[in-house]
């Protein structure tokens, strides 16, 4: 038996965690262009700060009346050293390296995201990662690699790339480090904390941000806050959710669609061109991840008996 090796129990509810993650990435696509657009007013650690300030704001209501729970007082440490480095940590080291070095070669480095999640998720949880999944992980960033190239992106690693590694494990080990406490608590009160935690962190770094709001164009602050709501509040909600329902190796799957997507709403918002070769790349990175899908069988984690939900949380409340 393993703890992470999950079968169908039933055909639509099995479905929904990856339909959930599918809805997460397209959202997570549609904040490159936001990103871009507040970056030319903002530094990235002022925006990441108006980003999970106004995402805070959309979570402290609900919780004030009770509508939202917040995760036992017990697991408030580690959700926030998990909100510390899944957010804050993440959101810093991605948003400075890519102002210092190619987009095409951070897109390429972001994508090892899914590979090490698996392999952290195998040594964590006992995920049980097939072969077949791994030819799917390896197919995906092999359409990654080709939609960068495709999208004239300059592949160059400098120095900066050491920022996105550790962005990559930064993720990764909030996807994985948080699937025992989302056994045990709801998705929604998790995702708050870890957002409150994650906006806490970024005040040091960016004391400046009230002064340059008076300064600031709306349009600039209308888009920090579609990146709060959209895919901050609804984008971690969904995949928080999806994680605590299937595998980490499968959900994460779906990251290497990313670069497609945003590719494609870059063309429709912005006007940038889309190759043939990128086209190619997103149809091979799409393949790896059906290939994936099916390379896993997932089965609920309501749906598994009372022993192994004992045997995974008592795996996997060791540390953190």
């Amino acid at each position: 038996m393993t703890s992470g090796a999950v079968v169908p129990a039933n055909g639509s509810a099995s479905a929904l965690p990856l339909v959930a993650a599918a809805v997460t990435v397209v959202l997570w696509s549609s904040s490159f262009a936001a990103i871009s657009y507040g970056l030319q007013v903002f530094s990235p650690a002022e925006l990441s700060l108006l980003r999970f300030a106004i995402a805070s704001l959309c979570f402290a209501i609900p919780v004030a009346f009770g509508v939202v729970r917040l995760p036992p007082r017990s697991d408030w440490p580690a959700v926030a050293v998990l909100g510390l480095i899944g957010m804050t940590l993440y959101q810093l080291t991605l948003g400075y390296a890519m102002t210092r070095m190619p987009a095409g070669s951070a897109a390429v480095i972001i994508a090892l995201a899914p590979g090490v999640t698996s392999a952290l998720a195998a040594l964590r949880l006992g995920e049980h990662v097939t072969r077949r999944m791994m030819a799917g992980l390896a197919i995906a960033f092999a359409g990654v690699v080709l939609v960068v190239i495709g999208s004239g992106r300059e592949l160059r690693f400098e120095p900066m790339a050491l920022l996105v590694v550790i962005s990559v494990f930064a993720t990764s080990i909030y996807f994985v480090w948080q699937k025992p406490l989302l056994a045990r608590t709801d998705p929604l009160g998790f995702t708050a904390l870890s957002i409150f935690a994650g906006t806490l962190g970024l005040l040091p770094f960016a004391l400046g941000l009230p002064a340059k709001l008076i300064l600031v164009p709306w349009p600039q602050i209308a888009s920090a806050a579609y990146l709060g709501v959209a895919p901050t509040v609804l984008g971690y909600l969904c995949w928080n959710w999806a994680l605590s329902r299937a595998p980490a190796a499968t959900v994460t799957s779906f990251v290497y669609v990313q670069p497609l997507l945003a590719s494609v709403i870059a063309w429709f918002w912005l006007g940038q061109t889309l190759g043939p070769l990128a086209i190619a790349g997103g149809v091979l990175a799409v393949g790896g991840v059906v290939v994936t899908i099916r390379g896993s069988r997932v089965r609920p984690i309501n749906s598994r008996n009372p022993h192994e939900r004992a045997l995974e949380t008592g795996a996997c409340t060791k540390a953190v």
